[in-house]
């Protein structure tokens, strides 16, 4: 990843050298500086390659992070108008993302927006990254025109959800009730989380492999470490343990 700082100047001296450019485009004269967050390399190259030509969507990628140090680091060096990011990252998730970020979600004059960007479309995943700041949620099935559309709504302090989605955030709100503590859940890591739901919607291990970009053998990891720490023997048993809580 280039220096965040260096990009910063390149763009502004461009902005400075050709004033009439970025009206002239086709992305209408908007303009928002995004950073992306995600643990997957792989990913953030195809999200910059969709989304990060600038004369032609207006959106210019300031900075990319994997994890939360590095998130908290690039956010606060490159200040941004918008964040994507991931719910799911190592050193505390995007939650913890937010959490070191809030004096920058707060600044009166320049506040920098986040939006949550994942595979996972869980409603503890939803509702937790609303409750710490986040703007909106879409999921990685979202096509670039659409995510282009949903930083832009962000950027002006609109909340942008996908539509299944929305439901979640205000059923949560609605309701002035803690939601149940389960503390057989709450025994698998955020990644086992995922795996446990993707195995009980029917999915092989392959097919989950690539939805997570991670290998076969590391799904299988998990979803041996989900039966051992739920005490179940089999898929089926985990099948039917994740529809008794409407986690599918």
């Amino acid at each position: 990843m280039s220096d965040p700082t260096e990009a910063n100047g390149t763009a502004g001296a461009a902005e400075a050298a050709e004033p009439a450019k970025a009206s002239g485009d086709g992305t209408g004269g908007r303009h928002v500086r995004v950073v992306l967050v995600d643990d997957h390399r792989m990913f953030r190259t195809g999200v910059q390659a969709e989304i990060g030509r600038t004369e032609e969507t207006g959106v210019e990628v300031v900075g990319e992070a994997a994890d939360v140090d590095q998130a908290v680091t690039v956010i606060n060096a490159t200040r941004p108008e918008v964040v994507l990011l991931d719910v799911h990252l190592p050193g505390g998730g995007g939650v913890e993302v937010l959490r070191r970020c809030a004096g920058l979600m707060a600044d009166p004059e320049q506040p920098v927006r986040f939006l949550a960007l994942s595979v996972s479309d869980a409603a503890e995943d939803v509702i937790g990254v609303i409750r710490g700041g986040a703007r909106g949620y879409v999921t990685k099935t979202i096509t670039g025109a659409d995510l282009v559309d949903s930083i832009f709504r962000v950027q002006e302090g609109d909340a942008v959800f996908s539509p299944r989605l929305a439901g979640f955030v205000l059923d949560a709100f609605a309701s002035t009730d803690a939601p149940p503590v389960d503390e057989d859940l709450d025994r698998l890591t955020q990644r086992e989380r995922e795996v446990l739901r993707l195995i009980a919607r029917g999915y092989a291990y392959k097919e989950i492999a690539k939805q997570l970009f991670i290998s076969v053998k590391t799904v299988e990891s998990h979803v041996s470490a989900v039966l051992r720490k739920l005490q179940l023997s089999n898929r089926h048993e985990l099948t039917r343990w994740a529809t008794a809580r409407r986690l599918v």
